[in-house]
């Protein structure tokens, strides 16, 4: 299957990205490569060290680079292992990196992947294939107040109860198997109100279980954990966030870096001994412009966020 992929906020990821040719780069979200591609083409005697859990994204990239894929290191891995995945490479720091945290296109559009509500497959969404957590062992396994929660704080259903409850209702009597039965069950415990939203019922309940299964969250805030010490002086970190929790870990990381003194504004002076670490590029993220969304809509809640290591 050949998939139509336009990578979010190109031009202002590489912009933001501030490319050396003779540069070593990270982008730690591969998917189809429209990013990585594009820095590639930039670097010269520079190296890209493109990092993506599916083995499917990877199996697919030297093909996506072409002639270019001599510039290019490939590796299978979650960025939140990002520190031990540079250590076994012998790099010790990089001058740019970019994490795209959106699902990439073709895991959405390949039906068979079971993220999509809007076709019929096995409950899966696992963006490593490789891993032992699906959707079917979330909504088979996973008690009501867990499921809730989930439904809640990742999805922000405000029908989590209600389907929580359906959901456990149904798998009494047998197991919940297909994206199709889960999302028509879904749609069954709402109320008509919500029914004739414009999005569709199962989004919002979709992705919250899609983000459990591959602790999408976690992953975030473990690469926020160890990310800044691999960066060099002067590189430059962009990262697009598509979900609200996402993009408040990303915001609340970058203000810490970005502050100096903690003292309170009376002590005459500093002696907390904090200094920034980075510098933000632009105060407010970056956001897709009526162009980009008109040739695609999956832009519509990307929101970039860049910084520079002083």
């Amino acid at each position: 299957m050949e998939y139509t992929h336009k990578p979010v906020l190109l031009n202002q990821c590489l912009d933001g990205l501030n490319i050396r040719p003779g540069g070593i780069y990270v982008d730690g979200t591969l998917g189809r490569a429209g990013h990585s591609r594009e820095i590639a083409a930039r670097l010269t005697k520079g190296r890209l060290i493109a990092i993506d859990r599916d083995k499917a994204a990877l199996d697919a990239a030297p093909a996506r680079f072409g002639e270019l894929m001599d510039r290019v290191t490939l590796v299978r891995g979650n960025f939140g292992e990002l520190p031990g995945i540079l250590a076994r490479l012998g790099v010790a720091g990089v001058d740019g990196m970019l994490f795209d945290f959106g699902v990439s296109s073709p895991q959405l559009d390949d039906g068979s992947r079971g993220f999509s509500y809007l076709q019929d497959a096995t409950l899966d969404m696992r963006m490593d294939q490789s891993a032992p957590l699906t959707a079917r062992e979330v909504v088979n396994g996973w008690d009501y107040e867990e499921l809730r929660r989930i439904l809640w704080q990742y999805g922000e259903e405000r029908y989590s109860g209600p389907i929580a409850a359906a959901i456990v209702r149904r798998r009494e009597e047998r197991p919940i198997e297909t994206t199709g039965e889960l999302a028509e069950l879904i749609r069954a415990a709402m109320p008509a109100k919500a029914r004739r939203e414009k999005q569709h019922p199962a989004k919002r309940s979709f992705q919250a279980i899609r983000i459990a299964v591959n602790d999408e969250l976690g992953e975030v805030e473990r690469l926020l954990d160890g990310v800044l010490p691999l960066l060099n002086p002067g590189g430059r970190l962009a990262i697009i966030s598509f979900h609200s929790l996402e993009d408040r870990l990303v915001k609340t990381a970058f203000g810490d870096w970005a502050r100096g003194c903690t003292c309170p504004p009376d002590f005459p002076v500093c002696v907390c001994g904090k200094t920034p670490k980075v510098r933000l590029i632009g105060r407010r993220p970056i956001t897709a412009s009526e162009e980009e969304l008109d040739e695609n809509p999956r832009a519509r809640s990307a929101k970039l966020r860049i910084a520079e290591k002083l």
